[in-house]
């Protein structure tokens, strides 16, 4: 469809993505850069769900426009292929009354690929329309996800890969997550597409310690209370969680100032004050002696993330670690004892805390998977934080792991971005192109099976805390990966200078 040309510029941009917009950070990430850095107003249409990050709900020149998902998520195959053109044209309707009547006619309109149908149609209609131009943000291929659920071969897949190529051909600019990608679109669909790295914004960062136990504190019960009522190696038997040295917070020692101590299952607060309660000059942050080692892992809960992987290696490592002390391994462990309690002794293999933060369509399954597991020296949560609380676990974290494998193997997981901007190293599944982010060695490990991640574990934390040589090395790693670019820096160089392209080449 031909369009015709503008006098002048709107200075204003729709930001399109058929999905939930908390769970979309680079698109949340466009539209901040569109509205600090490009200086435009922003229309954001996607669907509601998770809350998005505070910025774009503060932010004075963004304006978000929900939709309501026509069906919940989770339904019978039979009845998602039966509601399947049901669900289609109410979006389809939905997106045309957004995108064409309700938001402002804007420069060009942003989409996020996938979800392609009936997304990338409406878009085009659209920019025939209000005279806008059409950029296309490549994260996957649509096809590659629904061939997840049905073989590569069926009716429905070969549909879908038909309409992506023919609607994606017809933008007036494309971005992509990988080289890999970049590669694929220029030799098979002809499409010549700007590689746009995912890098965290600034509020992934290191944390200090007393940001670490304030956190800790304010996830203390998630922390220390297992589901389903059986009792672990982190459960609230192990330490006092926090405790006080006396009712009123402090120990009067009858001479000088009195102590206050506040704990953690990771850290000690301490701070001495005068007789009236005032703090005197004594504030100390420290960890607790023997405490675990926090891994965290984020996750969708979905068919292209086998998270067995880690709950596997979790088991590996509690019996491997049982066999080299020689000690009784999980299977002769009584977790529903009411004299429950761990061995506090000094050992070279520390206890794990597993935290799985995340929505999705198959936690119900893996966490039933979970409350059967019996571990000695692991403990497994799982939770979901708000999109401040976030950033703040992965610079807490000692360690992160990443299961993500992509369905076309062409994408990159933007949870390892993250974990890199807090200073995390990480352990990920290897696949084709995560060597493009992941540099063996350097800021993270590579693994291909449940049994090789558990000899990471091993190799890692051997000595935790203080003498962990490859996890200091890898953590320095992830240092230099986070503070090499930034998103704001990696969006200025490279997707700025194509809006200028786009916007302008519209203006007669």
């Amino acid at each position: 469809m031909s369009r015709r040309r503008r006098k002048e510029k709107r200075r204003r941009a729709a930001v399109v993505v058929l999905g939930d917009l908390g769970r979309s950070p680079r698109m949340q990430y466009h539209a901040l850069s569109l509205a600090r850095q490009a200086g435009l107003h922003v229309d954001v249409v996607a669907l509601a769900g998770t809350e998005p990050h505070a910025g774009l709900l503060q932010h004075p020149y963004i304006h978000l426009h929900l939709m309501r998902a026509p069906f919940p998520q989770g339904l019978p195959r039979i009845l998602y292929l039966l509601l399947l053109p049901v669900k289609l044209m109410i979006q389809f309707l939905t997106l045309v009354w957004f995108l064409c009547f309700q938001i402002p006619a804007p420069d060009f309109y942003l989409v996020q690929n996938p979800p392609s149908i009936p997304t990338l149609s409406v878009v085009r209609i659209a920019c025939w329309l209000r005279q806008a131009a059409f950029i296309i943000d490549w994260h996957n291929f649509g096809y590659t996800i629904l061939a997840l659920s049905f073989s590569p071969r069926h009716l429905l897949v070969r549909l879908h890969t038909w309409y992506e190529k023919l609607n994606g051909k017809t933008a007036d600019g494309y971005l992509c997550v990988t080289k890999a990608m970049q590669h694929e679109l220029e030799q098979n669909w002809g499409i010549r597409a700007t590689v746009v790295y995912d890098r965290s914004p600034e509020f992934f960062r290191p944390i200090t310690l007393k940001e670490k136990h304030e956190l800790f504190c304010r996830l203390n019960a998630a922390f220390t209370q297992p589901p389903g009522g059986m009792r672990d190696c982190c459960c609230d038997g192990v330490l006092e969680v926090p405790t006080l040295a006396n009712k009123d917070g402090y120990a009067d020692s009858g001479e000088g100032p009195s102590v206050r101590v506040e704990r953690s299952l990771f850290t000690v607060h301490t701070t001495a004050g005068d007789i009236d309660g005032e703090i005197s000059g004594g504030d100390h942050c420290s960890y607790e002696e023997g405490r675990p080692a926090l891994i965290v892992s984020s996750t969708s809960w979905t068919k292209d993330e086998d998270f067995g992987i880690l709950l596997e290696a979790a088991v590996m490592y509690d019996r491997r670690v049982a066999a080299l002390l020689g000690e009784s391994d999980s299977a002769s462990f009584n977790q529903t004892s009411d004299t429950y309690s761990y061995s506090r002794k000094p050992s070279p293999f520390p206890r794990l805390l597993i935290v799985v933060t995340g929505k999705g369509p198959m936690r119900a399954i893996y966490e039933e998977r979970i409350s059967k597991l019996r571990l000695q020296r692991v403990a497994i949560r799982t939770m979901w934080l708000s999109a401040e609380e976030y950033p703040l676990l992965l610079g807490a974290a000692d360690l992160g792991v990443c299961l993500h494998t992509s369905s076309s193997g062409l994408d990159l997981p933007m949870k390892v971005v993250d974990m890199f901007g807090c200073g995390l190293p990480v352990c990920a599944v290897s696949y084709s192109c995560i060597d493009e982010l992941v540099v063996n060695r350097h800021n993270g490990l590579l693994f291909s099976s449940s049994s090789e991640l558990a000899d990471h574990l091993l190799d890692l934390f051997k000595g935790f805390p203080d003498a962990c040589n490859l996890l200091d090395t890898l953590r320095r790693g992830a240092s230099e990966s986070g503070s090499s670019s930034r998103w704001d820096d990696e969006w200025g160089e490279h997707v700025l200078p194509l809006l200028t392209q786009v916007t302008e080449g519209m203006i007669s």
